[in-house]
Order: C-alpha cells, then structure tokens, then sequence
C-alpha cells in the first residue's frame, strides 16, 4: 500500500536455509567420511596426545590381567557356588599340596654328581664311621647315624678289597658294585642306598628302625663270604684241561712192537 515501509523477505523466502551458510557468509565445508576419518587418526597420532599414555611394561601386565580375569570370571560361572566356591576349590588345592609336600618331602634327587658323593669329607676307616654312628644314635640323631652307617659299609667294603677305591662314588653306584661280589644282600644294599639318598638330599627324617636296618645289614655283610667271579672261571677252566688231557692207556701208534 502507498505509504508503507517495505520489508525484506526472509531468508526463508528465497528457499536457503540459515545453517546453509558459514559465518561469513559462505557455504559450509563437508568432508566426506573416509578422509575425516583419516584426519583425525593423523591428528591423534601426534606426540603431544600420547605423553601420558602407559609404558610397555604396563601395557603388558594389563593385558595379562584381563586375561586373567577373564579366567577366573569363566572358572567362577563354571565351579558350583560361583566366586565363593572357586576360592574352596582353590584353598582345598593349596592344602593338598602342602599334605603332599609334608608327607613325601622334596622330590628325589636327578642323576648322580660330584656334588652327590658318598663321602663329602676326608678319608675315615670303617671303624671311625661306625664309631660316629653309635654316638649320632645314642643321642636320637636318626638322620646323621644312618648317613654314617651306610659310609661305614662302603669303607668296609673297600678296606676289604670288594669295592676299589674310587673318590666320587654315590652310595646307589656303591650298591649295584657290591651286589654283583654279595648278590645275597643285593635288595638289602640297595635298600640302604635309597635310604641314604632320601636322608641326604630330600630332607627326609628317618627313625630308628630305618638306622637298625642299615646297622644290621652293616654286620651281616661283615660276616658275608663274596662271591668272586675268578673262583667260576678257575673251575670252567679245570674241567676243560680234564677233557682235552691225552689218555695214558692208548696204545703207540706202532702198535707197541719195537
């Protein structure tokens, strides 16, 4: 109408929507997805993003102790009584082999070393052996008389020429060497052996009786006659000189005429 002020359209009017435009005035920037993505996989990986982040040392334990975790979650949803009933399990666990460590001591030693020998001290007779023996039993050292008696049949052994002298040798070795000159006590040495070996290096507490074995095996094999291997051979060797000896009955080969 004549005489009114004339007003601008509004933007919407000319069909542009405001958020259309920038600040100044522009049309607005779009990045497509792939290379936004790309952007701010470059802009996180600069230095000053990463300063506080965890060492490798951390990054490692972590990982273990998720996976760890997740262990115990599954055992827990699989053992009855869930949390409560995994922590039994495992304490039952702990107390049967705390039972079996008591009850069966350390595990026997592997093969024979010097570190093993019979004898860990200076030369001693038989005799000096069992003297130490008799003084460990008297007063109830169990594990030391029987240590003393078993190197008091090894020395006797050898003092009597069965066994040579041979610096080094285990007690099992002692017993399979002189099984072979007194084959009647063969179980009985090597029981002796077994013996000594748990006492000495599986910490295994012996008592009384286990000393008298080897006590008395010591004086049984004091009384012992060997069994030499010379005495056979000697005797094969008679019977072969009686069969191949010429017979003194034969006849000259002239038939006795002169």
């Amino acid at each position: 109408m004549p005489g009114d002020v004339a007003t601008a359209a509004p933007a919407t009017a000319v069909g542009t929507h405001p958020a259309a435009f920038t600040g100044d005035g522009g049309p607005p920037v779009t990045t497509p997805r792939t290379p936004a993505r790309e952007a701010a996989e470059r802009e996180l990986s600069k230095a000053e993003y990463h300063r506080d982040d965890p060492g490798l040392l951390n990054r490692i334990l972590d990982w273990l102790w998720e996976h760890i975790s997740s262990l115990l979650n599954s055992a827990a949803q699989a053992s009855p009584g869930g949390w409560v009933g995994l922590t039994v399990i495992i304490c039952l666990l702990a107390l049967l082999g705390m039972a079996l460590r008591l009850r069966l001591g350390q595990l026997r030693p592997g093969p024979a070393s010097e570190a093993s020998a019979l004898f860990a001290e200076g030369p001693r007779s038989a005799a000096e052996h069992r003297a130490a023996a008799e003084t460990h039993a008297a007063a109830g050292r169990w594990n030391r008389a029987l240590q003393e008696r078993m190197r008091a049949i090894v020395r006797s052994l050898e003092e009597r020429a069965l066994l040579d002298h041979r610096p080094g040798r285990t007690a099992d070795e002692a017993a399979v060497e002189a099984g072979r000159a007194l084959p009647g006590h063969a179980d009985a040495l090597r029981s002796a052996a077994r013996s000594f070996d748990e006492v000495t290096y599986a910490d295994r507490d012996v008592d009384a009786s286990a000393y008298t074995a080897v006590r008395d095996l010591d004086l049984a094999l004091g009384r012992a006659e060997p069994v030499l291997a010379s005495a056979g051979a000697g005797q094969d060797a008679n019977r072969l000189v009686g069969q191949e000896a010429p017979s003194t009955d034969a006849a000259p080969p002239d038939g006795g005429r002169s």
